[in-house]
């Protein structure tokens, strides 16, 4: 018999908010960790008042959606209807109009999960304030089938959702620079991913909720979070592509941190992994990485640490090996070798890279190639009197760039 799931809806939130144990949890609150314990059960006791208002100021989300049962004083078909908007609100929708339960074909689960996929393929060219509503409303509409299906059906549905709360998180934190709303998007993509109980996707999703605070410079946060991604990747059948990404992941962070040596340490085991090679395949949805991809990792920690000559021979490679329908990327990596060559005291050649970017950004926008372009032009400082940062300026900063990227 399979263990019960428990409250996986709190425990998504606990883990979302960087508490890695119950223990942790219970340590914030000032409770014991048995009641912590409790809580995530299957049938979890509801808090007292002042305790549960600390746990809602904490994880960011009403009782309801934590998993609790509705409040003791709604009766009849108000608590009911309380009961079924807890269901839905906690993936992401406020309450469905009171109406008879359709129950759904299992067909609903591949015709939604299509979408999802479609979803997917057209992040790599479609323009992401175009794409996330689609993304977002392709999500709702899932909450409200959650509703409406039972068994593996509805956990296809979940899984298909977490994934599409996970694309949903990764425009607004790659694309669209929106840190702060990235955190709740994730949080409702780990308890989707929990109704689905699919642990590889719960490690994607924590190990992206690892990149808030490390690229705000807050390592001990960020270890928490990959600490957690690691177990739940363990917990499934995790390829070796995906192992290797958890390692890329911790060593964005680290190198965010200022830890370059050890970043370069977890790119190192992760080619390791990567040649080893697994007997798992990797999930459809791992598509944002490869061997190219760990590359170019390793090519900017390189830059970081200021090993220029194995830092310029990386990207290099990198650019070459990228297809022709990984524009986003191209742009990151033209981006670090322009800052290679800044750093190099080479202004020229920088700028000529720095243009091939921009070139790319009019063609496909990503915000995280516009940051780069614009880390460089702060690194040629010392050399903006020269002509050809004269002349990038008057490409950046021309009416066309400027009003683009304010519109973005």
């Amino acid at each position: 018999m399979p263990r019960p799931a428990g409250n996986t809806r709190l425990k998504a939130a606990r883990l979302a908010a960087g508490f890695g144990s119950q223990q942790a949890l219970a340590d914030a609150l000032g409770v014991g960790v048995r009641q912590v314990r409790r809580w995530e059960s299957e049938n979890p006791p509801r808090p007292q008042p002042e305790v549960g208002k600390a746990l809602t100021r904490l994880l960011g989300q009403d009782l309801e959606l934590l998993g609790f049962p509705p409040s003791p004083v709604m009766r009849g078909d108000s608590r009911r209807a309380a009961a079924g908007a807890s269901t839905t609100a906690a993936i992401g929708m406020a309450a469905v109009p009171t109406q008879p339960v359709t129950v759904q074909p299992a067909s609903v689960a591949a015709d939604f999960a299509a979408i999802t996929r479609a979803h997917r393929h057209l992040y790599w060219s479609v323009a992401p304030a175009t794409l996330h509503p689609a993304v977002q409303a392709h999500a709702a509409l899932g909450c409200a089938l959650l509703t409406e299906t039972t068994g593996q059906t509805r956990r296809t549905v979940a899984a298909a959702l977490a994934e599409s709360y996970l694309l949903a998180g990764r425009i607004e934190f790659f694309d669209l620079r929106e840190a702060d709303r990235t955190g709740g998007t994730l949080l409702l993509a780990l308890q989707a991913a929990g109704e689905a109980d699919d642990p590889l996707l719960g490690a994607a999703i924590l190990a992206h909720t690892a990149f808030i605070p490390g690229w705000a410079g807050q390592r001990d946060a960020a270890v928490e979070r990959m600490i957690a991604a690691r177990t739940y990747a363990r917990r499934g059948a995790a390829s070796a592509e995906l192992l290797a990404w958890l390692d890329a992941v911790e060593a964005e962070c680290e190198t965010r941190c200022g830890n370059t040596r050890a970043a370069l340490r977890l790119t190192g085991h992760a080619e390791d992994i990567l040649a080893t090679g697994s007997e798992h395949p990797s999930p459809p949805w791992l598509d944002w990485f490869s061997p190219v991809r760990l590359a170019a990792f390793k090519g900017n920690t390189q830059l970081k640490a200021g090993h220029l000559p194995q830092a310029r021979e990386t990207l290099l490679g990198v650019l070459d090996a990228l297809s022709p329908g990984e524009e986003k990327q191209t742009t990151v990596v033209l981006g670090d070798l322009a800052a290679v060559e800044a750093a190099a005291g080479d202004p020229e050649e920088a700028c000529r890279y720095v243009l091939r970017a921009l070139d790319q950004l009019e063609r496909t926008w990503y915000a995280m190639g516009m940051d780069r372009v614009r880390e460089v032009r702060r690194e040629l400082t010392p050399h903006q009197h020269q002509r050809c940062v004269r002349e990038l300026d008057d490409r950046l900063y021309g009416w066309s760039t400027t009003v683009s990227a304010l519109a973005r």
